[in-house]
């Protein structure tokens, strides 16, 4: 893939004899959205953990934004913006203070962090919060002040590992409709980790399917289901799509990793 900001190799991740991650081979364009779906405990937390540099790999090879996290951990991080599923914040602070907190531990001057601080907090719809304080915020409100504390240092990636967890159908959807405003136009490439299929289509360029450690296919959702569906339709004239994908490999399909699609 042309200008791949994320490329792994037989990516692997041994635990004794439980394998995490097994041989996971994947490229993730600069300014793509890209869905890594599966089941709790498929091993995406681990490739997560692998890609900033967090945990080692017990084989092959990784590289984010052409580093090596391995070797240059703090360099990755530099550039990678990382949102788990449950932000931490210092609630006696004001969502405003927290940003700029973080932006100077960052190295920004007082003045640069307050203006950035500002800047992002509007961006991501919270230009009415800046001075309530982080404990009092609802759960959609933290995961956006998260998104903003993640924009600081200007990052090339974000990794957002199941970051709609609790949130309402509303929050969901604004906060999904965020993320894909970003990619386009900042041109910020962004790894999604969720086992929510709807999400996962509603945002993803393309998506990677993750079995027990395997990667078992790859591809936008069409490409998808023309592969494992050659009619294209099914007996009731609907098209396919990523529900029926799901169904394939998580409950009750053949699971065979010769159907990868890799466009």
């Amino acid at each position: 893939m042309e200008e791949a900001t994320i490329v792994t190799r037989n990516l692997t991740k041994r635990y004794g004899d439980f394998v995490a991650v097994d041989n996971l081979t994947l490229e993730i364009g600069r300014g793509e959205v890209f869905g890594l779906l599966g089941p709790n405990g498929a091993g995406k937390s681990t490739t997560i953990l692998m890609l900033m540099g967090m945990t080692e790999p017990s084989s092959g090879c990784v590289r984010v934004c052409g580093l090596d996290p391995v070797r240059q951990p703090i360099d990755v991080k530099r550039r990678v913006g990382y949102l788990p599923e449950d932000v931490g914040f210092y609630d006696d602070l004001s969502g405003l203070d927290n940003l700029i907190y973080t932006a100077c531990l960052n190295g920004l001057s007082e003045k640069e962090a307050h203006s950035r601080a500002l800047h992002l907090m509007k961006r991501v719809g919270l230009a009415e919060e800046t001075t309530k304080k982080a404990g009092k915020y609802s759960r959609g409100m933290r995961q956006r002040l998260g998104l903003a504390d993640v924009l600081l240092r200007y990052p090339e990636v974000i990794i957002l590992d199941e970051p709609t967890l609790g949130l309402d159908p509303s929050g969901t959807r604004d906060f999904l409709r965020l993320i894909v405003t970003l990619s386009r136009e900042e041109g910020i490439t962004v790894l999604f980790s969720s086992h929510h299929l709807h999400q996962v289509q509603q945002v993803c360029d393309r998506v990677g399917i993750f079995v027990k450690g395997r990667l078992l296919a790859q591809g936008d959702i069409t490409s998808l289901a023309n592969q494992l569906f050659p009619n294209s339709t099914s007996d009731e004239g609907r098209e396919y799509g990523l529900e029926d994908i799901y169904h394939h490999f998580f409950e009750g399909g053949s699971g065979n990793e010769n159907h990868a699609a890799t466009k």
